[in-house]
């Protein structure tokens, strides 16, 4: 049920913040530009190749960076946050986990093209290090910028009285919902056979006598390990922190001398042979070598009959969709909430056909409330096969926003217009005393907040 992973890219934080911003009503000219200082906000500086690399992996990632000053507004808004997060003593510092999960992204992206040189080519940069620069930059920004925005506004909350007031106001600006369903789910993961887990052992132990006949751990994890994330580093993480890793490997790591290499470890991701690199503090660093455990036909086949099975006693009424889901679910995100699925954008449990994965649109076009699909397999986040069957709770059709059946939504419009004016009241209460200095190259750019007054 989970849909591909999605990099997160809030270059327009503040857009959301703000509400849409108005249309620049000049355009920058065309041309090429000349790296340089293009906006100073207290000591957050950004670079005018720092817009273009932000620009282009945005675009690859879907976002629109139609307009180049309301894009730069965007940066500015969000800089002012973020300027004010660092200094803030209530926010962790992050700084070593987003390099590192920037380097991880960077990784996983290029798995999704035939070299580097052709990722590099379609994001329009020039080296690794400027798309993992870039990357760094981004998350860094998203994470500060948020942690700034849920400080400000943490204390935010409406009445039913302010809900109605704001579906009174704003009743016909609201959007239409477009086809909706609510679905539950079960998930199950194929179990390995014990011979199979035996043979993944073997070759584990294998590798690990090969290290220690003389192999370097780093270049049998460039050749054998599964992970994406970090194969290419020769299985190195950094400056992990306790909980960041799954407990089995965790605990692997943790039990280690700096230098020792594990026996294979199990884990949700399948086993690992784990090295401990260097411990300081409550970091450390760690390599590691992981062989997934896939599932042949085999052992799916004997799946799809277990859950064909429970779904047999759901429909013959002898067991509830939900007390199933709890009992045999392997998905953690559904199985204690009665397999119901929530939507990745609002946390809703209605979700708009049009962003079901293709898979889940497939099984359960043309049913009704209340079926539920036969057995099919899917592949799940870590690309992990797996096999399920949807509930289909509800189906709701398209609709504009009414208080009477959609109280929730409104009330989260409602509140997120509070939580913006505070946060607008914040920048006003703020601005006078930063220092903000934006190049002349934008001086036709109209912006929705008139920064250049506060530069003095």
């Amino acid at each position: 049920m989970n849909k591909n992973v999605k990099f997160s890219l809030l270059f327009s934080l503040m857009l959301v913040f703000f509400g849409t911003l108005s249309k620049a009503q000049s355009q920058l000219k065309k041309g090429d530009l000349v790296d340089g200082i293009a906006v100073v906000v207290g000591d957050e500086i950004i670079l005018e190749s720092d817009i273009e690399d932000q620009a282009n992996f945005a675009k690859q990632q879907g976002a629109n960076v139609a307009d180049k000053c309301e894009f730069v507004e965007s940066i500015i808004n969000n800089k002012l946050l973020i300027y004010e997060a660092k200094r803030d003593t209530l926010i962790e510092n992050r700084s070593a986990a987003i390099k590192d999960n920037a380097n991880q992204k960077y990784t996983q992206i290029l798995g999704q093209f035939p070299d580097e040189k052709t990722m590099l080519s379609t994001y329009k940069f020039r080296t690794s290090y400027e798309m993992k620069n870039a990357i760094e930059k981004i998350d860094s920004d998203n994470y500060y910028g948020q942690a700034k925005y849920g400080r400000i506004t943490e204390k935010a909350d409406v009445t039913p009285n302010e809900v109605t007031d704001f579906f009174t106001t704003f009743q016909y600006q609201l959007p239409e919902v477009k086809d909706e369903v609510s679905l539950s789910q079960i998930v199950m993961y194929p179990k390995l056979t014990d011979a199979h887990k035996d043979e993944i052992i073997a070759r584990l132990n294998k590798i690990k006598a090969d290290i220690q006949g003389g192999e370097s751990f780093e270049s049998q994890a460039r050749i054998y390990s599964d992970d994406p994330g970090s194969a290419a580093k020769g299985g190195l993480y950094t400056n992990i922190g306790k909980g960041k890793m799954v407990k089995p490997f965790e605990a692997a790591a943790l039990n280690l001398q700096e230098g020792e290499i594990s026996d294979p470890v199990e884990s949700d991701f399948g086993y690992h042979l784990i090295q401990l690199v260097k411990k300081s503090g409550k970091q450390y660093d760690a390599r590691h070598i992981l062989l997934k455990a896939e599932p042949n036909a085999e052992e799916i086949d004997a799946a799809k009959k277990e859950l064909d099975s429970i779904r047999t006693l759901i429909i013959d009424g002898k067991m509830s969709f939900k007390d199933a889901a709890y009992r045999f679910s392997d998905d953690k995100q559904t199985k204690f909430n009665a397999g119901i699925v929530t939507s990745q954008e609002d946390g809703s449990d209605k979700i708009e056909k049009l962003n079901l994965p293709p898979t889940i649109s497939y099984q359960i076009a043309g049913l009704n409330k209340g079926d539920i699909t036969d057995v099919f397999q899917d592949v799940a986040q870590q690309d992990r096969k797996t096999v399920a069957i949807v509930k289909v709770d509800d189906v709701i059709a398209a609709h504009k926003l009414d208080i009477s059946t959609d109280y929730n939504r409104i009330k989260q419009m409602a509140l997120n217009k509070k939580k913006n004016e505070m946060v607008e009241k914040w920048v006003k209460e703020k601005l006078p005393n930063i220092f903000i200095s934006i190049n002349d190259r934008y001086k036709d750019c109209t912006f929705k907040t008139d920064w250049r007054k506060k530069v003095d």
